[in-house]
């Protein structure tokens, strides 16, 4: 299929663009002409590599919908609304996008829909809500409700970039002074030793030979490290792959409890959030385990969609779960008792979004003297090794 980029105008005198995905450009053409419009301007997209891709944030996203929250709740129809924003937007992705959804809605087309044809910005979750607020009548009221949720969602993911931000330049300023130490600086004693006739001790033989491999096999090291980030990257597309790295992330020693907390914290959020819109269990269930972004915690969940449909209770699938706190279990079961299921989730999403925060001030509380203890030691292994035959040659008589 092409992408065919268009001006229109509707029979308002009203200029529209758009995209289309079809076949050839009479088919884009025809597809126009039964919504009513009349061609000015159609043009294929090139299909070249853009080395520099317009990306459409989530902060944008949340930017939109806020707006579009408002703005239908004063009464402006949708399409207005969508045109609107799309005048006052500079950045031509977004642009374009918003206009395809105006001119889609103007030609009958449901929001939800149309919000489906752009997965990449917007995921199944955001089209589940707004296909709810469809058939209920309250869209406005639902477009604050997703804003809202995908905020928390970005200031989720915010809280843990700002964690691990140190740990990270402290790691990387490890590995980078480690390198430099052993390949730049450690290079330039090796002739005075050997000139001097100097018995080294065992640690700076070490250190000779590792600074001997790095030097003389430097393009096997920088291959190993390509391999190993292309393994990772493509490993995560297999489902061994993802196997594998999902269990070290929720069983590694400090990180492990924090990434279980953020798993289920992001879950339960969006399960409550499904739950109180008026979408159906089975499908928030689905959506879910999508979101789960962890294989074990995406099966526990699709575990517990194939016992729904049988018939069971949420809770009694989730008994026994070693994956999931026996408190959140009980809890649950208690909102599916009372019938206050989407009340109990908000109030559980709440706490865990709290212990999330205590435990990314914790995991970073224990990670960053680690690092400095690691720094501290290489860099002082590195620079004993070097004192060492240096004190050697400044005694009498050596």
């Amino acid at each position: 299929m092409q992408t065919y980029a268009y001006q229109a105008r509707d029979s308002l005198g009203k200029l529209i663009e758009g995209t289309l995905d079809v076949e050839s450009r009479e088919e884009a053409a025809a597809r126009l002409k039964r919504d009513g419009l009349i061609v000015v301007e159609l043009d294929e997209e090139s299909g070249g590599v853009d080395f520099l891709p317009r990306r459409i944030s989530l902060s944008d996203i949340i930017y939109v919908t806020s707006q579009l929250s408002v703005m239908v709740d004063t009464g402006i129809n949708l399409s207005a609304a969508l045109g609107s924003i799309a005048e006052q937007e500079k950045r031509p992705a977004l642009k374009a996008v918003l206009m395809d959804l105006r001119g889609r809605v103007e030609g009958g087309e449901d929001f939800s829909s149309a919000l489906a044809r752009h997965p990449h910005q917007f995921d199944r979750t955001y089209v589940a809500l707004i296909k709810a607020a469809e058939q209920t009548g309250k869209l406005s009221e639902m477009l604050e409700t997703v804003s809202n949720y995908l905020r928390s969602r970005l200031e989720m993911r915010q809280k843990i970039r700002a964690a691990l931000a140190y740990p990270s330049i402290m790691a990387v300023l490890a590995v980078g002074v480690t390198i430099f130490l052993l390949t730049y600086i450690l290079p330039k004693f090796e002739p005075l030793f050997s000139r001097k006739g100097v018995k080294l001790p065992r640690p700076t033989i070490i250190m000779m030979a590792a600074s001997d491999l790095l030097i003389d096999y430097w393009p096997a090291w920088v291959a190993l490290a390509v391999a190993l980030v292309v393994t990772y990257f493509v490993g995560r597309r297999t489902e061994m792959g993802r196997k594998i790295i999902d269990w070290v992330m929720i069983n590694l020693p400090i990180v492990g409890p924090m990434t279980r907390k953020i798993t289920i914290s992001r879950a339960i959020r969006t399960l409550g959030t499904m739950v109180a819109s008026g979408v159906s269990m089975l499908e928030a269930i689905k959506l879910t385990a999508e979101v789960s972004s962890n294989y074990y915690y995406e099966q526990v969940w699709l575990r517990v969609l194939g016992e729904i449909t049988q018939g069971n209770r949420i809770v009694d699938s989730l008994k026994g779960e070693p994956l999931l706190p026996p408190t959140l279990v009980q809890m649950i079961g208690a909102g599916e008792e009372t019938g206050k299921l989407d009340i109990v989730l908000a109030k559980v999403s709440g706490y865990y979004d709290r212990e999330v925060e205590t435990s990314l001030k914790a995991t970073t509380s224990l990670i960053e003297p680690l690092m400095i203890c690691a720094m501290g030691f290489v860099v002082g292994g590195i620079a004993l090794g070097l004192l060492m035959p240096i004190f050697q040659l400044s005694r009498p008589g050596a």
